[in-house]
């Protein structure tokens, strides 16, 4: 099967996945959810990924209906359900929690209970070349107004910035938004955390500036840190990234996809670099290989 859902620990085939018009997650993204994917059929970082959720809900002061054992244990049950790994095919794994439904109202209270989602199916990434060759990003600002009314360290459903963000580069013919706050600090991408490379050392933005703290922008830390690589957190600017030597973006399904263009200005000599490469060599040591071919 190449997609499956399991709402309250019930598996059904995508066409038979309903839940009700009333719910809060629905009417408001009123909900947190984690992507996890697979290496060799095994979640990589479930851990860290659970106690992300575990947060998030906690900012917003959602209670999880189950616990990380029982949580565990769907992963386990829907990724066995789904037969990717039985065919040598990596998995995305979507988790997602809402309030639950109850009376139309803005008061958390109106909800009646909370429902657990899961849905699997194959991992899809990238073409290729946008490992070879990097990607185009386009820097997009003015909506941290509209962030902020969110803690930026919980993984919500409330996720209308980063769509517009994400518009906003499609329109720029850019393959991701990189945002930038209102004293022009770069924070994130839509859906991914921004790493530089200056004068050999790897810098990305600090939590501190309003960002997700993603769980490959965590992992590369530390293995670039195992692999001697010299990596830092520092405020950067517009300005870090168009004189930067290298640059890339992390997230737990792409991994570390360099950048090789701000929209029609190169970084550095616009391609892919060494420190980059050594980062993504020191990234698949940890992982170990997906199946299939490793695009490193």
């Amino acid at each position: 099967m190449t997609t499956i859902v399991s709402i309250d620990g019930k598996l059904v085939p995508p066409e038979g996945a309903t839940i009700s018009v009333f719910d809060r997650g629905f009417l408001y993204g009123d909900s947190v959810y984690e992507v996890v994917r697979t290496y060799q059929g095994r979640p990589f970082e479930l851990g860290a990924h659970l106690d992300r959720l575990a947060h998030s809900a906690a900012r917003i002061g959602l209670r999880l209906p189950w616990s990380r054992e029982q949580l565990t244990r769907a992963v386990n049950d829907i990724l066995e359900a789904s037969g990717h790994g039985a065919q040598e095919r990596e998995s995305y794994l979507r988790i997602v929690v809402t309030r639950g439904s109850g009376e139309i109202g803005l008061d958390p209270s109106l909800a009646v209970e909370p429902r657990t989602i899961l849905i699997a199916r194959v991992l899809e990434q990238p073409a290729v070349e946008a490992y070879r060759e990097g990607v185009t990003v386009a820097l997009v600002g003015g909506r941290e107004g509209l962030r902020r009314h969110v803690d930026p360290s919980a993984k919500t459903g409330n996720y209308l910035p980063n769509v517009l963000a994400v518009a906003e580069a499609r329109e720029r013919h850019a393959y991701e938004a990189v945002m930038v706050d209102e004293r022009d600090r770069l924070t994130e991408g839509s859906s991914s955390n921004v790493f530089l490379v200056q004068f050999g050392i790897v810098r990305t933005p600090p939590l501190a500036v309003g960002i997700l703290e993603g769980v490959t922008r965590r992992t590369v830390i530390e293995v670039c840190r195992e692999a001697k690589i010299p990596v830092e957190e520092a405020r950067l600017t517009t300005a870090d990234l168009h004189s930067a030597d290298e640059a890339f973006l992390t997230s737990s399904i792409r991994e570390i996809v360099p950048i090789t263009r701000v929209e029609d200005q190169p970084v550095g000599t616009g391609k892919v670099g060494d420190v980059t490469r050594a980062v993504q060599a020191a990234f698949r040591g940890r992982t170990g290989p997906p199946f299939g071919e490793p695009r490193f």
